[in-house]
């Protein structure tokens, strides 16, 4: 019997309406995340990862609008709801962590006042009850003396523990979903260990699946258990994590795990990818690499490749078709 993902994004397109015409931010945009899985979603940034979060949580600042596909968290279609419906939906059914904490958290509010709001406001609990869950998932992140700390503000902790903090804001209602986005970058080596530790205990304890946006495969290498590559506003390639850093299907892949240096590794110069993102309004025609491609033919300058089987995963190649191909 095949498991319903928590998390089903079935060819989603966001647009952004102007004044010099409509430019497509995202485009045919699949993927799906299982119960307690963390899919990774990795690119440089103008990618769009941080737009398919957004537009799964019904975050998008006007004029950018869902302009097709559709999203379904735990097989029930939500990019169809209202604005208040969705607000149901986000912090009770949807999580999410955001980069920088001192934007997540109200500095006027005690960070116990705050988790204290949101579980009462979702779970339906009297004040004590509330209390008593705050200090637990204080407890459960790694917050020391959670008891005390519950009535400290925000200002009075360091970075990592204002993250654990955001955290245990994301989990307060249960969601079934967490939304990622850049979650560790504010942080140094050391905490951003922690942080990805954490997210993958959580995941394993609770079940809940977890979209982790990054621009880091070294946070993607230690806690995804899938990647999805992105690059101007396409996925390029999904696939196990494991297999994708050891052996990239895509020429961006292989860019981006060319460009990390690796311990004992002996090399004369980290691989470069030349050239820079295209602007969405000025996305070259066929593939949208094309033009920093080592690998490009004529064809992939004419037709755009969708996403085909490539390993244990998928990849937007002609190369791939051509292996393919008898």
């Amino acid at each position: 019997m095949t498991q319903t993902p928590i998390l089903d994004v079935k060819a989603l397109r966001v647009e952004f309406p102007g004044r010099h015409g409509t430019v497509t931010a995202l485009a045919d945009v699949s993927f799906s995340i299982q119960p307690g899985e963390i899919l990774g979603v990795v690119g440089e940034s103008g990618a769009g990862k941080s737009m398919a979060g957004l537009a799964v949580q019904g975050l998008l600042e006007p004029p950018g609008r869902v302009s097709g596909g559709e999203v379904r968290l735990d097989g029930r279609r939500i990019d169809t709801l209202t604005d208040g419906e969705m607000e149901k939906v986000r912090g009770k059914e949807i999580g999410a962590i955001f980069q920088d904490p001192l934007t997540s958290l109200n500095p006027l509010f005690s960070v116990g006042q705050q988790l204290v709001e949101t579980i009462r406001l979702h779970l339906g609990l009297d004040r004590k009850t509330a209390r008593a869950r705050a200090i637990a998932l204080l407890t459960e992140v790694g917050i020391p003396a959670p008891d005390v700390r519950v009535d400290h503000y925000p200002h009075q902790f360091s970075g990592g523990m204002r993250q654990r903090v955001v955290i245990a804001l994301a989990l307060a209602a249960r969601p079934k979903l967490i939304i990622a986005d850049e979650p560790t970058t504010a942080l140094d080596v050391s905490i951003q260990a922690q942080i990805t530790a954490l997210l993958r205990k959580l995941c394993d304890d609770h079940g809940t699946a977890v979209m982790l946006v990054t621009h880091d495969m070294g946070v993607i290498a230690e806690t995804a258990d899938r990647v999805a590559v992105m690059y101007a506003g396409r996925l390029v390639e999904v696939g196990p994590v494991a297999e994708v850093i050891a052996n990239p299907q895509h020429p961006y892949t292989a860019g981006l795990m060319g460009s990390i240096p690796a311990l004992g590794a002996r090399v004369p110069m980290l691989t470069q990818i030349d050239g820079s993102m295209p602007r969405l309004d000025a996305i070259p025609a066929g593939c949208a690499f094309n033009p920093r491609c080592p690998k490009v033919m004529d064809r992939c300058r004419v037709e755009r490749p969708e996403l085909m089987p490539s390993g244990s995963g998928q990849s937007a190649c002609w190369l791939k078709a051509m292996e393919t191909t008898p």
